[in-house]
């Protein structure tokens, strides 16, 4: 079933009012990939009346309204993306495009989403003592003092700035279920992990990070504060924070436990429509869709901290995996939908070669604070097994009605290499099975300078798995290539960098790249930090970081000129690398030419 999200759906349930309403500013896909939907039936599971309103019209009381006032609190999310973000490309220009809006016309999602649907609640609400709940990846990332790119300034946390009550972030299926649990039964809801609220006194059990005046003042206290918060958001090891904004606190509990496998299996073992709910549906047409509707996640939580991802904030460094009986249920599942045509989109997770492999020591004792999983080298403590997911693979494989799955989430080549007994069978399995074409890897850069301060291991990774693939694709009498996802001016990056790149492109990957994005400064990462601060937090070394807009355009066009066409350099049928050396100037033209 769809969650109801109109008055007269309230009524067909038997219900006479709702205890959640959620509101979100993505439309409404019931989905376990929209996290509105699968908090919603989460809690619905677990014996909460839950509604949803979609992109309500934000001049009108007609949407807000429309479900009444819930019981228990609202839910406040701006959507799978930060609305800002999902607004703007990395240089501030309009989007006009937005593939989570039914007709893709970037015209429902407001700025700054989360603080305009709490204005909007307060407005019409205006005598509600119901609490209001910010949550999804924009309330997770704002939780504390951050760097806001599109004013460039620092901001207070976002529920200062949004008046709401409490804020949830983090996976957020434990904390939202307890918070409901605690308003209906009348208990205190400070207590619980995976929150934060304003407070009028600190937490003496917790620790104090520069307040939001110190952090504006001094850019060395917003590193000394982000170091701090980065280093807490570990379930196991992490404490509470305190952080002052004038003359109140943010209060940070500690980040919800690591979920279990059986809890996973459960919150992914819900029913969904995989589908568009028909009150947006008539709208137009939800291309997101077309990505969502038969992809399985396998697994929560990435431990590659790349500097300028947050997935580590947000979901947690520790991998949790479903079990293969869930996995096989759900797509067994998907097999009876009379619409599916054999094909699942991707099975995977934040990176899909994860499936399964995590640090003993980590599972036990937690994150450690000194170290990283994949930076600069592989962990020993980690030992990479890709066993478990060739097992997997080959038996969703054979379920019937199956006739291809392909991996679409990133796959960590340094992985893949790092295990000795199982990488080269992962690979095989890969390359034999789950690729059309192109398979699609994310070295970023390729210059080690600027490859450090992202986090990420060097180009010789790069170099020894694209040798590996192309001879995969000869033993298998294949004829796929690698396409590569790279970032210009990211912090510590200039032209020569990306001259360098072009080079080694030309002359060690055979190709001209054609998926170059530039680095945009997103809240709460390592990479925003030096983007803000122009000082390498992890030397405290003044750092280049190319800020001019017109310059980040042209480190772009290094790699991809302006008047550059797909169309015309990659035919149909013709390899990246043939393509390549038929139409563009070889690597020693281009060095010559760069003297």
């Amino acid at each position: 079933m769809f969650l109801p999200t109109t008055s007269e759906e309230v009524k067909k349930l038997g219900w006479d009012s709702l205890d959640i309403i959620l509101v979100s500013g993505d439309t409404y896909i019931d989905s376990s990939y929209n996290g509105s939907a699968l908090i919603g039936k989460w809690l619905l599971k677990n014996g909460f009346k839950v509604g949803i309103i979609a992109q309500p019209d934000i001049n009108s009381p007609a949407d807000i309204t429309r479900l009444g006032e819930p019981k228990l609190y609202w839910a406040v999310s701006a959507g799978c993306v930060d609305s800002m973000v999902a607004n703007y490309t990395a240089t501030k220009k309009k989007r006009h495009k937005d593939d989570f809006t039914p007709g893709g016309e970037n015209t429902k999602r407001p700025d700054r989403a989360s603080i305009v649907y709490t204005g909007l609640i307060k407005r019409f609400f205006k005598n509600s003592k119901t609490p209001i709940v910010l949550g999804g990846i924009e309330a997770s990332l704002r939780r504390i003092v951050h760097y806001d790119y599109w004013s460039n300034q620092l901001r207070r946390s976002l529920i200062f700035d949004a008046k709401a009550d409490i804020l949830s972030y983090g996976m957020g299926e434990k904390s939202m279920l307890e918070l409901a649990q605690n308003i209906r039964d009348g208990k205190d809801y400070k207590n619980i992990r995976g929150l934060a609220y304003i407070s009028k006194e600190p937490n003496e059990n917790y620790i104090t990070v520069p307040s939001f005046e110190e952090c504006r003042e001094d850019k060395f206290k917003f590193i000394e504060m982000f170091n701090i918060f980065y280093k807490n958001c570990d379930s196991i090891t992490a404490k509470g924070l305190n952080q002052k904004h004038g003359d109140r606190w943010l209060i940070q509990n500690p980040p919800s436990e690591n979920f279990s496998s059986e809890l996973l299996d459960e919150i992914y073992g819900m029913n969904f429509e995989r589908d568009v709910h028909p009150y947006y549906k008539k709208d137009g047409v939800v291309r997101a869709l077309d990505t969502i509707k038969y992809s399985l996640t396998t697994h929560r939580g990435c431990y590659g901290e790349c500097n300028f991802c947050a997935i580590a904030i947000h979901q947690g460094r520790t991998v949790t995996s479903r079990s293969e009986n869930s996995i096989i249920e759900e797509i067994t599942d998907i097999t009876k939908d009379k619409k599916f045509k054999g094909n699942i989109s991707d099975v995977g997770g934040p990176t899909a070669n994860m499936y399964q492999m995590e640090c003993s020591k980590k599972l036990k004792f937690g994150a450690c604070k000194d170290k990283r999983c994949l930076y600069p080298k592989t962990c020993p403590a980690l030992k990479p097994n890709h066993e478990k997911q060739i097992d997997l693979l080959k038996k969703l494989r054979s379920v019937e009605g199956i006739k291809k799955i392909f991996i679409a989430s990133g796959i960590r080549y340094d992985l893949i290499l790092d295990d000795h007994q199982y990488g080269d069978k992962y690979l095989e399995e890969i390359v034999a099975h789950h690729v059309s074409g192109q398979m699609k890897i994310a070295p970023e850069h390729t210059e080690d300078k600027v490859l450090s301060l992202m986090g990420k291991q060097g180009k010789d990774y790069l170099k020894e798995f694209k040798n590996r693939f192309y001879k995969l694709n000869k033993k298998l009498d294949k004829k796929q290539f690698l396409t590569y996802y790279l970032i210009a001016a990211h912090p510590g990056c200039n032209e020569k960098d990306m001259m360098d790149l072009k080079i080694f492109a030309s002359e060690e990957l055979k190709i001209s790249p054609e998926q170059v994005q530039i680095f945009t400064p997103t809240p709460s990462t390592y990479s925003t930090l030096m983007y803000y601060t122009e000082i390498n937090p992890f030397t405290n070394k003044k750092l280049f970081v190319e800020k001019d807009n017109g310059k980040k355009e042209k480190q772009k066009n290094i790699i991809i000129p302006k008047d550059y066409s797909p169309s015309k350099n990659t035919k149909k049928g013709i390899s990246q690398e043939k393509s390549f050396k038929k139409n563009n100037n070889s690597g020693k033209k281009f060095k010559k030419s760069f003297k």
